[in-house]
């Protein structure tokens, strides 16, 4: 029987940055990945397959219109076999070079489903329904998660797709209807509106993006409104029959009333993501997943000694770099090292365009909690690269202590967000004032310069205009 020092279930961001790690650290490792890629639903079929066609989309668009305003007058012609072909090269890429890396860093890549056999035990079920056993000192659960289902909406992957089907339509729905105004909702709805598909979003609160800060999605949903998106919120979907060529869908007010009936050529249900914790074996190690499926843990620590959790599979934001973040963590602990994720700095990115990114404190948490706060708040109308670009869009808004005036969350919309938060994630993780933020020169003519504005809003001296 093949004995390590940690074996890890799952190849995903979460696991194969376990794996790296350990073997840095010298640690006899093996990684346990039942698909034919490494990568997990991150490379495989979520963030880069969508940031691929994200990219791809908003080239067309532009072709379709900023271009003349630029004075490139053009014609474009979708080839969407083409699209979907650089989109699969581009993740074939990503996932050979987790390979590399496992055979730099000596990590084992066991292919098959893992499962917990008991205290110390993994057995691996492969392809041909071959039984491995191995045997660890630590064993990490990095199993990720999958979509959520939703009652009445089946999921074929033919006219009711899920966020894997949507990255691989066959076709540009001529109407697509969204179940789910989240991150994946919209960034797969928004893909498939550039490319000509009117599209729809159903979602059941009265506001999009749960857990975004509220201003900024109120300006958010107005620029993809602008762009043609349509919303129906306090809406619940109650049915969905799927027919040869479209399919019919039941929505009725939250609130109560008279139910519709919406008809679409496709349908995607983005309602969010479960954890993948079903027939991993918990049962043989005491372990008991709450009603949800997140496996409870104290600082990656599960219940069963020498068991541990990372990812998506434990509670706290679903998202590839929070994984990352865990996944290092957690193996420095077991290395006997000091491994420390500091959650409210995981930055969350919506990649639309506009995009949308934030870290940190919303309004609406600052006022729930009672802290008293100031705002600082700078528009790319203002901003001279934006203003050039014709990008101008959106704001930076940057909130700080009333009394320290130490940065408690940073909100941006606009061209570039995800690229500009990461500034004030570090700012953050020092404590650093507004102040210290708005007295550090920034580049200029660059977009990152309305981060600074709005820092220097807080105290109410921006200059730029």
């Amino acid at each position: 029987m093949a004995q390590y020092d940690v074996i890890i279930i799952g190849g995903g961001p979460g696991g194969y940055n376990a794996a790296i790690r350990a073997g840095q650290l010298g640690l006899k490792v093996a990684c346990v990945e039942k698909r034919a890629t490494l990568g997990g639903t991150c490379l495989n079929v979520g963030c880069m397959p969508s940031k691929a066609l994200l990219h791809a989309s908003e080239l067309y668009d532009a072709a379709n219109g900023e271009f003349a305003k630029l004075g490139i007058q053009v014609q474009p012609k979708l080839d969407l076999v083409q699209m979907m072909k650089q989109k699969a090269e581009s993740v074939a890429a990503l996932t050979k070079g987790i390979e590399f890396l496992f055979k730099k860093n000596k990590v084992e890549w066991v292919k098959g489903a893992g499962r917990i056999a008991g205290p110390g035990k993994v057995e691996v079920t492969a392809e041909d329904g071959s039984v491995t056993a191995l045997e660890a000192r630590n064993i990490v659960i990095a199993t990720g998660s999958e979509p959520s289902p939703l009652p009445g909406v089946v999921v074929d992957n033919n006219r009711i797709v899920d966020s894997t089907g949507a990255l691989s339509l066959p076709e540009v729905p001529k109407s697509l209807v969204v179940i789910g105004a989240g991150i994946i909702g919209l960034e797969l709805g928004s893909v498939w509106r550039r490319l000509g598909a009117e599209v729809t979003v159903v979602e059941f609160l009265d506001r999009i993006t749960p857990g975004m800060d509220g201003e900024t999605a109120k300006t958010f949903q107005r620029a993809l409104t602008k762009q043609g998106m349509t919303f129906k919120l306090g809406s619940k979907v109650t049915g969905a029959k799927a027919g040869k060529n479209d399919v019919t869908l039941t929505v009725e007010p939250v609130a109560g009333g008279e139910p519709e009936t919406l008809k679409a050529q496709y349908v995607l249900l983005a309602i969010g993501r479960r954890p993948y914790t079903d027939g991993l074996g918990l049962e043989t190690v005491g372990i008991t997943p709450d009603k949800r499926g997140f496996i409870e843990t104290d600082h990656f620590k599960t219940s069963a000694p020498g068991v541990w959790a990372i990812g998506d599979a434990i509670h706290g934001p679903m998202l590839a770099h929070k994984a990352e973040e865990d996944a290092v963590a957690c193996i420095e602990l077991i290395a006997g090292k000091a491994g420390h994720v500091d959650y409210n700095l995981v930055p969350s990115v919506v990649y639309t365009a506009p995009e949308v990114a934030w870290v940190g404190k919303t309004e609406e948490q600052l006022k729930e909690a009672g802290i008293a706060y100031k705002t600082g708040k700078f528009p790319f109308t203002a901003n001279s690269r934006a203003k050039i670009n014709h990008e101008t869009e959106g704001f930076a808004k940057v909130l700080a202590d009333a009394t320290t005036d130490e940065i408690l969350g940073v909100h941006i919309i606009g061209p570039q967000a995800g690229e500009m938060i990461g500034e004030y994630c570090v700012a953050m993780a020092f404590r650093a004032a507004s102040e210290d933020i708005a007295r550090v020169c920034h580049p200029h003519p660059t977009r990152s310069e309305a981060g600074r504005q709005a820092a220097m809003g807080v105290e109410g001296w921006t200059m730029q205009a």
